[in-house]
């Protein structure tokens, strides 16, 4: 009885595994497609093997037919290859900050149905401050599967990035992910001029759950043991190469 018992736990799972699996193959096949844009530049692939888009998104949950939104797009990179996943049967928009994006990447092939959410947020660092501060604002959606932010999480202050937490959490459909990727700060560390461009994923954990999110699940697809997180992440030798947290938070149903 116990062996039978065991056997079919052991099927149940592998049918799970195998469903999860066939869930990414259209997603992946489409990235794969992204990945040889004419679009991306040589400094974008050189950042693949470190960046890792395929098994990112893959552990986040992506799927075609999601509503999507990226927050802080900066020069697109992530956006290159979102737009094409979800141009056929999803919804994809960026959010603060989108001004390169809108200026080099609307209206080229693959991303014509990038959609801009540019709330005025008022992002602006004051005179002798470090981070960034914003405004209060709202994304004005209400049914969003995924919010993406990738690396951009430091750049904030305190209020500001609870500001950034509640506009995300309004943002997202019950069961909605919030997708959270940064360079990581020795826990408790004292802010100072090398690490400002790292937080503390501890930190951003507790910060999420005061925001009402419920802490899902981490991977180590970013983990860099090389990076003794003591230097600042633009330096020589350590761009590219930093420790970066990898965290999955869910608002709840």
């Amino acid at each position: 009885m116990k062996v039978l018992l065991l056997m079919t736990c052991a099927m149940l799972m592998s049918t799970s595994i195998q469903s999860k699996q066939n869930d990414f193959e259209p997603v992946e096949k489409l990235l794969q497609k992204a990945l040889k844009s004419k679009l991306r530049t040589s400094k974008d692939k050189v950042r693949d093997s470190n960046r890792l888009p395929i098994q990112t998104l893959k552990f986040f949950g992506l799927k075609t037919n999601m509503k999507v939104i990226e927050l802080l797009p900066g020069n697109g990179w992530y956006s290159k290859l979102l737009a094409p996943v979800l141009a056929d049967n999803g919804e994809f928009a960026v959010a603060l900050g989108t001004k390169r994006v809108s200026d080099n990447l609307l209206g080229e092939e693959g991303m014509e149905f990038i959609t801009l959410i540019d709330p005025d947020a008022n992002i602006h660092r004051k005179d002798g401050d470090k981070l960034f501060s914003m405004d209060e604002f709202d994304l004005g959606q209400r049914d969003v599967d995924i919010v993406f932010t990738f690396r951009n999480y430091h750049n904030f202050n305190y209020q500001a990035r609870m500001r950034m937490n509640r506009a995300v959490f309004r943002a997202l459909k019950p069961g909605g992910v919030y997708a959270m990727v940064d360079h990581t700060r020795r826990h408790m560390e004292e802010f100072n001029s090398e690490n400002r461009r790292r937080i503390d994923p501890v930190l951003a954990i507790k910060e999420a759950q005061d925001s009402g999110f419920i802490f899902e699940d981490y991977s180590d697809l970013h983990h860099r043991t090389a990076d003794q997180l003591l230097y600042e992440v633009g330096k020589e030798g350590v761009t590219g190469n930093t420790d970066r947290f990898t965290i999955k938070f869910v608002k709840p149903k």
